[in-house]
């Protein structure tokens, strides 16, 4: 008997269009240029189960691409800019800048304001940059104080690998898809002095169908490297996506599904991880295709996954409980999300944070705390969890 994974009931949750990291295949991009050697990141998000969605997201994919001609004598790497693709997990910006920026208490942790980011603080991207020394990375989308002088974010919310079939404001997708970002950057690097001089799932679809679906996505994902890799890119830092069965805007959409021993649902994770297999296989493909390029690619399933299995060794607790959310054993409701207000009994209650989201991993059902961005960024800068294992700093000379 066929178990059917996703159905079409909560398409309000993804009206502001943070479901990208769990439900629309996206790739971040990160990109550091030198003069004589460029960094490009590429984050692919975990498959974000999308509800209502038709295309698979990605989670962390980070891509280290060199342009020009790579210097890898360094023990350290010296990356002065980083250009990034993806969705929300890695958007600073573009999809305030295009659509609807969420509002307060987005942000409140660290910025003290919405910062234009679907987190209370700062997301792995933002720790990368920390890590170069670089300022965050400013929205390809956002006209007003940018400086790209030290890379660029091309990622949106809600974005996906395919071209998705139906887009903001009829649809739950971001019109900016893998491809689009891809030919922003392209014309970017046509165009810029600086360069010069240098799914979700399928609704209603059973787990052999979903399965079935990836080749596919992976076949365009690795069209879209293949693309980069002949504008010059030569090192990437692959991210594999997260178990999207832990997430509260999961377990609540699909509360019959089995569970494993850390609460999380097991059908969802397991499509994850068969994702993450081909994944990996495709990038052992793009070695043996491109030997003159050095692809890393980083375990993140079995980070995020960590603070769901084992929250109080890592400092957090609750990992399945959403820090700002509202309503029943998750603190999660399709109906109201994280910085709106709901009537209850004639009384206007308004969605905020939890008092102390610094020992919390899930922010708003569906993406992750400062707190947690900042655990995960700690272990995958290390190269533990990298093959082969190279540390963030040392991408260029995998």
């Amino acid at each position: 008997m066929h178990q059917t994974l996703w159905g079409s009931q909560s398409k309000r949750a993804y009206k502001v269009g943070p479901f990208s990291e769990e439900n629309s295949t996206i790739l971040q991009l990160n990109h550091c240029i030198k003069p004589n050697m460029s960094l490009f990141f590429i984050c692919i998000p975990k498959p974000y189960l999308c509800l209502y969605c038709s295309n698979m997201s990605l989670f962390l994919f980070m891509l280290l691409v060199s342009i020009l001609n790579p210097v890898v004598s360094h023990k350290s790497c010296d990356f002065p800019a980083v250009f990034n693709l993806g969705d929300s997990n890695s958007d600073t910006g573009g999809y305030a800048s295009a659509f609807t920026p969420p509002t307060s208490p987005y942000g409140d942790t660290y910025f003290h304001m919405p910062a234009r980011r679907f987190s209370d603080g700062r997301l792995t991207i933002d720790f990368i940059a920390e890590a170069f020394g670089l300022p965050f990375i400013n929205a390809y989308l956002d006209s007003v104080g940018t400086n790209f002088s030290h890379g660029i974010n091309f990622a949106t919310a809600a974005s996906t690998i395919r071209l998705p079939i139906s887009v903001i404001p009829n649809g739950g997708f971001s019109p900016f898809y893998l491809g689009f970002q891809y030919s922003q950057f392209e014309q970017f690097k046509v165009r810029s002095q600086m360069i010069r001089k240098q799914e979700g799932f399928f609704s209603n679809l059973t787990v052999q169908e979903v399965n079935a679906s990836i080749p596919d996505i992976i076949n365009k994902f690795s069209a879209n490297i293949k693309n980069i890799y002949n504008l010059g890119a030569r090192f990437f830092w692959v991210h594999n996506t997260g178990p999207i069965g832990c997430l509260p805007y999961v377990l609540v959409a699909f509360a019959s599904a089995e569970k494993d021993p850390s609460g999380c649902l097991k059908p969802y994770n397991e499509v994850a991880q068969y994702f993450n297999l081909k994944l990996q296989e495709s990038i052992a493909q793009l070695r043996n295709e491109f030997p003159s390029a050095a692809f890393t690619y980083v375990d993140i399933y079995s980070v995020k996954y960590s603070l769901f299995a084992e929250p109080q060794k890592h400092g957090f607790e609750l990992p399945l409980v959403t820090c700002c959310g509202y309503g029943g054993e998750y603190n999660y409701s399709a109906a109201v999300l994280c910085g709106g207000t709901i009537t209850v009994n004639g009384t206007e209650i308004f969605v905020g944070s939890c008092d102390n989201p610094s020992v919390r991993v899930v922010w708003d059902g569906i993406h992750f705390t400062e707190a947690a961005n900042k655990f995960i960024f700690d272990q995958i800068s290390t190269g533990s969890f990298s093959d082969p294992a190279v540390p963030l700093k040392q991408a260029c000379q995998s």
